[in-house]
C-alpha cells in the first residue's frame, strides 16, 4: 500500500511544523510519510521544542530532522498549516487543514507544552481523518 505524504508547515520550519513532523514519525509511520517545511528557514530547530520533545517522547529532533524549506519535500496528499499568524502559503495538496496553533517561541515551558498537547491531539484526529 502506498504511504499519503503529510507535510505541515508553518514560516521558519523551527518548531510547530518540527514538533508536528516528530509525532507525525511516530504515530503515523505505518500509513504516512511525514515532513515539514516553512517558506523561511532557521539554522537549527527551536531548542525549547527538542528539550521538551526528548523530555516527553523521547525524540532527538535534533539528530533526526532539520529545517526545510518547500522545494525540500515531495510533493504532500496532506498539508497541514500550524497556523502562521500571518497568510500561510498555499502549498497544493489533496486536502488542505489549518490547525491554528500560536508559536509558543519565547514563552513559558508551560506554553510549549500546551503546543504540544494540541498537536499530539490534532496528531490522533488526522489518523482518525485518513483512515
Amino acid at each position: 500500500m502506498k504511504k499519503i505524504k503529510v507535510v505541515f508547515i508553518c514560516v521558519h520550519n523551527s518548531c510547530r511544523s518540527q514538533i508536528a513532523e516528530a509525532l507525525g514519525k511516530k504515530y503515523l509511520s505505518d500509513i504516512c510519510d511525514c515532513y515539514s517545511a516553512g517558506t523561511k528557514i532557521t539554522p537549527q530547530i527551536n531548542q525549547d521544542a527538542v528539550r521538551l520533545m526528548k523530555q516527553i517522547y523521547g525524540i532527538n529532533m535534533d539528530s533526526d530532522q532539520y529545517p526545510k524549506l518547500f522545494s525540500d519535500i515531495p510533493e504532500a496528499d496532506i498539508v497541514v498549516s500550524m497556523g502562521c499568524n500571518v497568510t500561510c502559503p498555499y502549498v497544493p495538496g489533496k486536502l488542505n487543514l489549518d490547525w491554528g496553533l500560536e508559536d509558543p517561541t519565547g514563552q513559558s515551558d508551560e506554553k510549549f507544552l500546551e503546543i504540544i498537547d494540541a498537536i499530539d491531539i490534532n496528531i490522533h484526529k488526522l489518523r482518525d481523518t485518513i483512515q
